[in-house]
């Protein structure tokens, strides 16, 4: 593999790590890049270095740690999840647009595209299945998620960058699995909210 292939490859797996970590872990994966470039492990491309920028890093550290909270606790983390469709999309877009350059090209709009499209179904399949888990009354289920995507999202940070084409293949089976899964999914979570809302509904008239 050429040099210029290999950056190609490097740039595709970065824009694909952003929006897809972005629809599970937003704060953690801009943390985590941006603490790693300071600290000299890698180099940001241009338009992804004010990720090192100690404001950036210190603030993305509080909320990650916020977003850790929220996450273990039923309910809490679906209200965080229905904020958040506002904020982790566009972001992933941005981030993944981002990895491309610091200027205005065909390909950052289409990264920005694809990307967003690529946190949006992140997102709502993480969004919907954490939603699923809370129609349970014990916790344990709820921790078991929100600790798999924690280390599923730094585990693909360090797949993207030691192994991209490994990453790139598993995402290809990520995206595959969401387009089949999803629809199914928000089925499910909504005959089972409608199953809780008729009794209430019955017991209010």
């Amino acid at each position: 593999m050429t040099g210029t292939e290999l950056h190609v490859l490097q740039t595709v797996a970065l824009a694909s790590l952003l929006a897809w970590a972005s629809g599970v872990r937003l704060y953690l994966v801009i943390f985590a890049l941006g603490l790693a470039h300071q600290q000299g492990y890698f180099a940001l491309p241009d338009g992804l270095k004010m990720l090192a920028h100690p404001y950036v890093v210190w603030t993305a550290g509080f909320l990650v740690v916020m977003e850790f909270l929220a996450d273990k606790f039923p309910g809490v983390d679906s209200a965080w999840d229905a904020i958040h469709t506002f904020i982790r999309i566009p972001a992933g877009a941005l981030l993944a647009a981002g990895a491309t350059g610091d200027t205005l090209t065909a390909l950052t709009i289409v990264a920005g595209l694809l990307g967003g499209t690529i946190t949006a179904g992140t997102h709502f399949t993480k969004a919907g299945g954490r939603a699923l888990i809370n129609t349970s009354p014990e916790p344990v289920s709820n921790w078991t998620a929100s600790f798999a995507e924690d280390f599923a999202v730094l585990g693909g940070i360090w797949l993207a960058f030691q192994h991209p084409l490994v990453f790139l293949a598993l995402l290809v089976v990520f995206l595959a699995m969401v387009a089949w899964l999803l629809p199914k999914l928000w089925r499910l979570v909504k005959g089972i909210w409608s199953a809780f809302a008729t009794p209430r509904e019955k017991g209010s008239g």
